[in-house]
């Protein structure tokens, strides 16, 4: 079986499932929804319920498809938690070098959460394999294309924050590379068949802007 990495994963569909409230209960359901619909990258948020299991089910149940990581990760120690329940990326809502190296070390990728050209260029030096504006419904997307013409030009920002599929395109062509699609994708208590929905939309709405 051909190794999954989040290079690989990022290639075939840059945009990052936030499973914010799930629950193991609910997560095996949803996991393949998603999968289904093609996204390749799909995170629990650690202030989820029981979040450790749900990425546990996940990685078990879907992670020959997809990537299964966390988000809200805001300790070493929570990195290497995730790790032994078979996470594989990590995902932060601000920029914390330590948990950055964390992630590294133990051979995870890292997209932290930055808001500044400073915490970009910190992030970066400390390993991050992406970047994560956010909240990205605070800004402009002019200020993304802003950071562009700074930032090494090989690096891929995502943005983050109250995006829909209405709202992909002007991110897009101010240089963002991807998605982190939280409240817009799903919710606690929405049905299988909604998110499904939902997600072949969202997949159908970046392909057209690819």
């Amino acid at each position: 079986m051909t190794e999954h990495t989040f290079d690989s994963a990022f290639a075939r569909c840059p945009l990052v499932a936030i499973l914010r409230g799930i629950t193991p209960e609910e997560a095996p359901a949803i996991g393949d929804a998603l999968a289904d619909a093609g996204f390749t990258l799909i995170e629990v948020p650690l202030n989820s319920p029981s979040p450790l299991d749900s990425i546990e089910l996940l990685a078990k149940r879907i992670g020959h498809r997809a990537l299964i990581g966390a988000g809200t990760v805001l300790t070493p120690h929570q990195v290497r938690d995730v790790a032994e329940r078979g996470g594989r990326f990590i995902v932060s809502p601000n920029t914390d070098p330590a948990v950055i190296e964390a992630a590294c070390q133990s051979g995870m990728d890292s997209v932290p959460g930055y808001f500044t050209p400073s915490e970009a260029f910190a992030a970066l030096s400390a390993g991050a394999s992406a970047l994560k504006l956010f909240p990205a419904d605070a800004v402009d997307p002019a200020m993304l294309k802003a950071h562009r013409a700074v930032l090494p030009p090989e690096t891929r920002v995502l943005a983050v924050g109250g995006i829909d599929k209405d709202t992909m395109g002007p991110w897009l062509r101010a240089g963002a590379a991807g998605f982190g699609l939280g409240s817009s994708l799903y919710q606690p208590g929405k049905s299988v068949g909604a998110v499904a929905a939902d997600a072949q939309a969202m997949i159908a709405e970046w392909r057209r802007h690819a």
